[in-house]
């Protein structure tokens, strides 16, 4: 709702994007996916994928902690995505991604930082309507950001960091380009 009424104040139509839930694995216009990919948007058939047992995995290894915000910026964030692709933008850098492969992983990154970003946005929307509890909540969710940053997730998982194969962004990236949506509630500074 949230989106779609950004959209026609602006002048667009938006368009509705369902949600699959699933849990293990499940097959999506992307191809297979398993509880290692866990949530996603596949441009291919406009859904949004809730992998349930990633948002277990979120709250007990990633950020610790149990909080509903948390999980609603891993739900902001995909529908970000889903903006982007109503908006062009994921064809735009699909097809940067072609021209230039050897930035690739750079196009993917800054995609992902503009869905964190649109999650912020929300966020700070919702924030200003007085439907936070407090200002704990936000602590959560950028720590859900960081908690997914690559380089957190390789040192958890390699035990090293390798920026170059970096296809979402450091933990600091993912929580400074939330905080840019959230404190300026704007779609527009995302870009």
């Amino acid at each position: 709702d949230f989106w779609r009424d950004r959209f026609a104040a602006s002048g667009r139509e938006y368009v509705r994007a369902p949600v699959v839930i699933f849990s293990s694995a499940t097959v999506s216009g992307c191809g297979p996916a398993s509880a290692a990919t866990g949530p996603f948007y596949c441009p291919n058939d406009n859904l949004v994928y809730f992998d349930l047992d990633f948002l277990v995995a979120l709250e007990q290894q990633l950020i610790g902690a149990s909080t509903d915000l948390a999980q609603q910026y891993i739900v902001a964030h995909e529908y970000g995505h889903h903006v982007q692709n109503v908006l062009g933008t994921n064809a735009q850098v699909q097809q940067a991604q072609q021209n230039d492969p050897s930035r690739a992983n750079q196009y993917s990154v800054a995609l992902e930082l503009q869905a964190d970003c649109y999650a912020g946005v929300w966020v700070g929307d919702v924030n200003a309507r007085g439907l936070l509890d407090s200002s704990a909540e936000i602590r959560e969710a950028l720590a859900a950001a960081e908690g997914v940053g690559d380089d957190r997730i390789q040192e958890k998982t390699q035990g090293r960091i390798d920026p170059e194969s970096w296809t979402h962004g450091s933990a600091e990236q993912r929580q400074s380009w939330f905080q840019r949506g959230f404190d300026s509630q704007d779609p527009r500074t995302c870009d």
